[in-house]
């Protein structure tokens, strides 16, 4: 049987399977068929562990081919997040700032929730424009964005709810100091913010909230890149006087420093 490499299938049909398997890679690595002809004879039905070493040797040999493949795919992953942090110029000039902004929370994940509304969550569908136009007019209140993949452009679709009062951006990969240096747009309604589990958030960011003097609840518990967390939310508190910040224990960094002055005490420097 002739396979879509241009070879005769082996053997069994097992053989033809691994053949049809291997063409979906061939696209990925930059057109060396001859690569991929060889890894078709490598897996040879010779034995398990012939198999085996001759699958490592070939990886092994052209191991800069599997670096292409992880830079193909790290790049293709950079481009679905670009893609989904678009900004929806046109239904925002045609329905609004509220059913843009709740459009692009839904289709991120999230749920949204306007004036006097129940919440409305995402379905695992894509979300449709006009199934919001009733709430043109009604200014959107609440957003949980927790684990969505919002980034620096993505914000562009939720600074324009100037009527927010909550947000959530629980554990967002992607949302970074840069990110938290715009959030200055929400401070005349801004009042509760969870920035938990964000791993890019840093003391450098959190220094950018002291423009939201109107929050009154603010969770910077379990952010990874914080050096001294308990440090950290005392001087927040310090900066935003009227919040509940919640996050590490003040004394959390604090008490190795203690324990490592006694043992240098205990040990005498050599001579």
């Amino acid at each position: 049987m002739e396979t879509g490499l241009g070879r005769h299938c082996p053997g069994p049909s097992g053989g033809c399977q691994r053949m049809q398997s291997l063409k979906l890679v061939a696209p990925v690595w930059n057109g060396v068929t001859k690569g991929i002809r060889d890894l078709s004879s490598a897996v040879a039905p010779e034995g398990n562990q012939r198999k085996g070493r001759r699958l490592l040797q070939f990886l092994a040999d052209r191991f800069y081919d599997v670096e292409a493949l992880r830079e193909y795919l790290l790049q293709k992953q950079v481009s679905k997040v670009h893609r989904e942090n678009r900004s929806f110029t046109y239904i925002k000039e045609r329905y609004g700032p509220y059913v843009a902004g709740a459009y692009f929370v839904l289709k991120q994940g999230g749920a949204v929730k306007f004036q006097g509304q129940e919440w409305i969550r995402s379905s695992g569908r894509r979300p449709s424009s006009l199934e919001l136009l009733s709430f043109q007019a009604v200014p959107v209140e609440s957003v949980d964005a927790s684990d969505c993949a919002i980034n620096y452009e993505g914000l562009d679709n939720l600074l324009a709810l100037k009527e927010l009062q909550s947000l959530s951006l629980q554990r967002c990969p992607h949302v970074d100091d840069w990110c938290l240096s715009r959030l200055y747009q929400l401070a005349d309604s801004l009042q509760e913010l969870s920035l938990a589990g964000c791993p890019r958030v840093s003391e450098r960011g959190l220094a950018c909230l002291h423009h939201l003097q109107n929050l009154r609840r603010l969770d910077i518990s379990d952010l990874s890149a914080v050096s001294n967390p308990g440090l950290t939310r005392i001087l927040v508190e310090e900066m935003l006087p009227n919040c509940e910040v919640l996050g590490a224990d003040w004394a959390q960094g604090l008490k190795s420093r203690p324990e490592k002055q006694s043992q240098d005490t205990a040990s005498p420097t050599p001579a």
